[in-house]
């Protein structure tokens, strides 16, 4: 957790599980539809298991604007007790309206969570300044909590984001998934390279050419499937072995092709069909996402049975 000195709030343990595969976990459904807390339990004890130290409930491959408010908070729940004292950093997700994911990021705090991750607001209408006033309302209500921006707008300027820590000094990494490393590299060194945790937002794809410039963690949803094989490419990227971490690229390449196909319609989707071919989770996901066609099923299991797990 943190420690203080003085007024000043040091985030040590936040800011190295920031700098780790920080995994993304699925939200499973029962037949009936409601959340499967047997299933959920299992995949999270499989993912701490498989070495992962960093988790974030309620984030976009657990299916957060799918989920009601109460579903929300059972997630966090349930993955904040199913941790207990295995050492592993939460990150929950909060969002949508400012009350709202205060509210959430308080529950998070009274639960023991060490951080939250606010997504990217979905208002149509965004400012750089009302960015900033959005972020700066939900970290102040939780100076003890770190902050984590989820940074989807390529509009936004990294000077906002050091505004916004001047602030909130809670404010200790970003979530970056513009998919641009170039825009990527402007944007940290505009907002301070050193002063916060990068994390490559759009997971094992792009984390070969965000961690060239800067980043030191990548979220991933692939790692639900396969813990070992986001594992193996942390290790390479960690050490500097960029063709190690390519031949992890190659491998996932098709897996991660389906996934950000049409927009991305089918990320979250191509995960539970890879966990339900190992017999994990039911495939099913909530509208506006949908079932694979039976094609792409096979292609999925296919992928799944190369990778030996």
């Amino acid at each position: 957790m943190t420690t203080r000195s003085g007024a000043a709030t040091t985030f040590e343990t936040q800011r190295a599980a920031l700098a780790d595969v920080v995994a993304i976990p699925v939200t499973p459904f029962a037949e009936d539809g409601r959340l499967d807390q047997g299933a959920h339990r299992a995949l999270l004890r499989r993912l701490l298991d498989g070495g992962i130290r960093t988790l974030t409930p309620n984030g976009n491959t657990g299916e957060f604007y799918a989920l009601t408010p109460e579903e929300r908070r059972l997630v966090t729940e349930l993955t904040i007790d199913e941790v207990g004292d295995r050492g592993a950093v939460i990150l929950v997700g909060v969002g949508h309206d400012v009350p709202t994911a205060i509210a959430s990021a308080r529950h998070a705090r009274e639960l023991g969570a060490q951080m939250v991750m606010v997504h990217q607001p979905v208002h149509p209408y965004v400012s750089q300044s009302g960015w900033v006033d959005y972020h700066r309302a939900i970290a102040s209500a939780v100076p003890e909590l770190g902050v984590v921006p989820y940074i989807r707008n390529a509009q936004l300027g990294g000077a906002r984001l050091a505004e916004l820590a001047d602030d909130c000094p809670n404010v200790i990494g970003v979530k970056y998934a513009v998919p641009d490393a170039a825009r990527f590299a402007a944007f940290a060194r505009d907002a301070g390279l050193e002063r916060f945790v990068w994390v490559a937002g759009l997971a094992e794809p792009y984390a070969p050419s965000y961690f060239s410039a800067g980043a030191t963690g990548f979220t991933s949803g692939l790692v639900n499937v396969a813990p070992a094989v986001s594992m193996n490419m942390i290790e390479a990227l960690r050490s500097g072995d960029y063709p190690g971490a390519m031949k992890v690229w190659e491998q996932i390449r098709r897996f991660e092709e389906l996934r950000a196909a049409n927009g991305s319609a089918d990320n979250v989707t191509v995960v539970k069909e890879a966990l339900a071919s190992l017999g994990l989770c039911r495939r099913d996901v909530r509208p506006p996402s949908r079932h694979l066609p039976e094609d792409e099923r096979a292609e999925v299991a296919a992928i799944v049975a190369g990778w030996s797990i």
